[in-house]
Parts: C-alpha cells; sequence; structure tokens
C-alpha cells in the first residue's frame, strides 16, 4: 500500500471513531476502510521506476544542465554529477588522446549513436552522457555498479566478463565515480536540511581543467573481432576492446 492510500485509511479510521465517541448513531461503513486495503492489495505494489531519483544537485558547474538531462532520463543527478567529475572535471574541452571528448568524454561512435553533433557543447555532452548511462542501466538491469563498468569499458566487456572487467582502471573508475556521487548526495542532504543551496559539493567538484583528463590519458584502443570498426563508450587508458 502506498503513503497516499496508508493516510486514506487512517483518516476514515479516525473519523469512525469519532462519530462513535460523539454518539452520532450511524458511522461511516467499518467495512470501507478494510475494503480500501483490500483493493489497494489487489492492485499490487506500486511500479518501481527506471531509476530512483535524487535530489538535484547544485553548486557545480552545468548544475542545471546536469539536472535536466538527469531528470529526463530518470537518472540520480548525483551519480550523473560524479560520472562528468570523474571523466573531464567539469571541463567541457577534455579530450582524451583516444578521441573522447567534452564533459562525458563520449568516444566518436557512441556520440553519433547518441545523435551528439558537438561533444564539446555542454548541454549536448551532458544530453548524450546521460541518455548512454541510462541505456546502461536499463541493459543491465538497473545495477550502477555494472552501468558505469560498461561506460567506461564498454557493455561488451561487462558482458564478456559476467561482471565488472577485472581492469584496475575500470574498478577504480566505478568506484570513484560512486564515491563522487556519494558526496553530491551528501552535500544537497545537508544542504536541504539547513535550507541552504549545496554549495559544499563545489569544493570537490570544480577541480583544475584537466585534472580528470590527464588521470585518463589514452591511447588508441585495440578492437577484438567482435567489436564494431569504432570504439563505443569512454576513453581508457589501457588497450582492451570497449564494445
Amino acid at each position: 500500500m502506498n503513503v497516499g492510500s496508508t493516510d486514506a485509511v487512517a483518516r476514515v479510521q479516525a473519523i469512525q471513531q469519532m462519530a462513535s465517541s460523539l454518539g452520532l448513531g450511524a458511522t461511516p461503513s467499518s467495512g470501507f476502510a478494510s475494503a480500501l486495503q483490500s483493493a489497494e492489495a489487489a492492485g499490487g505494489a506500486t511500479a518501481t521506476p527506471a531509476a530512483t531519483k535524487g535530489g538535484a544537485v547544485s553548486g557545480v558547474a552545468y548544475a542545471s544542465e546536469i539536472n535536466a538531462a538527469a531528470t529526463k532520463y530518470g537518472l540520480d543527478p548525483a551519480l550523473l554529477a560524479g560520472l562528468v567529475k570523474q571523466e573531464s572535471g567539469f571541463n567541457p574541452n577534455a579530450t582524451s588522446s583516444a578521441g573522447a571528448k567534452g564533459l562525458t568524454q563520449l568516444m566518436p561512435a557512441t556520440a553519433r549513436s547518441l545523435g551528439v553533433t558537438d561533444a564539446s557543447d555542454p548541454a549536448q555532452a551532458l544530453e548524450g552522457g546521460a541518455k548512454y548511462l541510462r541505456q546502461m542501466l536499463d541493459k543491465f538491469g538497473g545495477d550502477e555498479k555494472l552501468a558505469l563498468a560498461a561506460y567506461n569499458a564498454g557493455p561488451g566487456a561487462v558482458t564478456r566478463f559476467g561482471g565488472i572487467p577485472p581492469y584496475a582502471e575500470t574498478k577504480a573508475y566505478v568506484e570513484k565515480v560512486l564515491a563522487n556521487r556519494d558526496g553530491f548526495a551528501a552535500s544537497a542532504t545537508s544542504a536541504s536540511a539547513l535550507g541552504l543551496p549545496a554549495t559544499a559539493a563545489a569544493v570537490g567538484a570544480t577541480t583544475s581543467a584537466g585534472s580528470a583528463s590527464a588521470n585518463r590519458t589514452s591511447t588508441a584502443l585495440a578492437l577484438d573481432s567482435s567489436s564494431s570498426s569504432d570504439t563505443y563508450g569512454s576513453g581508457s587508458s589501457l588497450n582492451y576492446p570497449t564494445t
């Protein structure tokens, strides 16, 4: 039973008790509350949304665009912000030697498949990155760790290994993005409790323009025979397949 229905049942029961205490004779049918409960049970549990949405992030670069893209694709804004921090350090001009570009470090083939014509444009990069992350979440049953691993190493690698690929970079990537996410979420929660903007998150988010990108400097990626003619996913510093 959802919260709204629980409140409705409670209100009906309160009315029944009040009417009885005032000696008003006939009271609302005692079966009404039970009937409402039965109807709820018959209707089953409320459908779970595609993704649990967290609170909006603020105090970081491109916060409004991040929130808009996250909302559009049913993502936790803190998760998307955490990904952007790790991928590019919020630098829209970040480019890896493998060719990944922009805030969400999309590889050329990935960008094209997502309709992104200019990955250096913050709005397009965030739109494309959010859409791609949503696709990875859907592909791997909503598992954030697997979705992030696929974002970094490619969905093919996650499928082949039946989980997070045994690549040191990918394992570290997943942990760092989730840590970033937790930091943004905690800042937003604390600020909300105080009625203030979540600016605390900005302390860790405003890294130098190329810091995250420098940590992800890449060589050309080797593709196996099962992969396409281009590289999908974000840039990588290791020579492993990303499709």
